[in-house]
């Protein structure tokens, strides 16, 4: 763990000192946009047009934020178009790091041997935490984005025109907008976010808000799933989604790793079925990795896990039934 000051590497931990305790997440700093025909975005520079081969996707298969990119990338078709190097699971004193040896943990693209180095080569006096996801441009040598939420909308929509591309497949409906977004907003600060807010908190009182916050929208989402298949009425988006990769992990880490342990996830009547729908959902599966989860929380942060043990279980089934064919119709194939 740590981050680049100046262009500089430097191990260090979140300092919460001056939160009181809490956690505050760094927001993005890459914010252009990919459009079908390069224009501008609604934010950053225009110039990166939709075009096959020409993206690439750094990713870690432990990280939720890069997660969702990857379901993205398998639900509208664009595994063909758009290329992907996965970091190592073990976030140590270098930060998210390839493996040259391996090829499953290799920067085919750029050489590099740390996420940094890609990071430093397009703003060599950059400051700040260096995350994943990280989208790149072949053709420029630029970093398009690093902002997962922005990612997603891309490849929602901005590769449509692309022959084999699911232009059929919209995540992010015109309609249905206002109510996603509003969901959104909330999962995102009691749930995606909760969840760290619990696990980095160096204060009691600032752990039990963030504790008290997740498990509250918990609730409110296992009651929100008695009636419908879905978040957002019957039909899978964009919501579904982000919530999803925070869900997966949450039984293997976040129960016990970040102290959320009210309740394991499967105890919950609605979301344990909702959570193994969406995993059955085609494609899906193929882009979970619970041993690389639980290796790199368990091993990488050190602060909240000193030993670096990498616990056994719990059993996670998540190719079990559902039960909620009853509540709508299934993820469009």
């Amino acid at each position: 763990m740590g981050l680049l000051v100046n262009g500089q590497w430097q191990d260090k931990w979140y300092d919460t000192r001056k939160s009181g305790g809490k956690f505050e997440r760094e927001s993005a700093r890459f914010r252009n946009w990919v459009t079908a025909d390069g224009s501008p975005g609604p934010s950053g520079e225009g110039g990166f047009a939709a075009e096959s081969g020409r993206y690439h996707l750094y990713v870690s298969r432990a990280c939720p934020w890069a997660h969702r990119t990857l379901i993205f990338r398998e639900l509208k078709g664009l595994a063909p178009h758009i290329s992907v190097s996965v970091v190592h699971p073990h976030m140590l004193e270098n930060g998210w790091e390839f493996r040259p040896d391996d090829p499953a943990h290799r920067d085919d693209i750029n050489g590099r041997r740390f996420l940094h180095e890609v990071y430093t080569s397009v703003a060599p006096d950059y400051t700040g935490r260096v995350t994943v996801p990280v989208l790149w441009d072949k053709a420029q040598g630029q970093i398009v984005s690093n902002e997962s939420a922005e990612i997603i909308r891309m490849f929602n929509r901005a590769f449509d025109g692309i022959e084999g591309v699911r232009a059929d497949l919209d995540l992010y409906p015109q309609a249905l907008r206002e109510d996603i977004d509003a969901v959104n907003q909330r999962v995102y600060d009691a749930v995606n976010n909760g969840v760290y807010k619990a696990g980095f908190a160096t204060a009691q009182d600032a752990y039990e808000k963030a504790y008290a916050a997740l498990f509250d929208s918990l609730d409110w989402l296992d009651d929100r799933l008695a009636t419908q298949r879905y978040l957002v009425g019957n039909v899978p988006t964009e919501a579904d989604w982000r919530l999803f990769t925070t869900l997966v992990r949450f039984d293997a880490v976040y129960y016990s790793h970040f102290k959320c342990n009210r309740q394991l996830l499967a105890s919950f009547p609605n979301l344990a079925g909702y959570l193994r729908d969406l995993y059955q959902v085609p494609g899906v599966a193929g882009t979970v990795d619970l041993e690389q989860i639980k290796q790199h929380y368990y091993v990488s942060q050190r602060t909240v896990n000193p030993t670096q043990i990498v616990p056994v279980g719990p059993a996670v089934t998540l190719a079990a039934p559902h039960g909620r064919d009853a509540l709508g119709p299934r993820f469009p194939g």
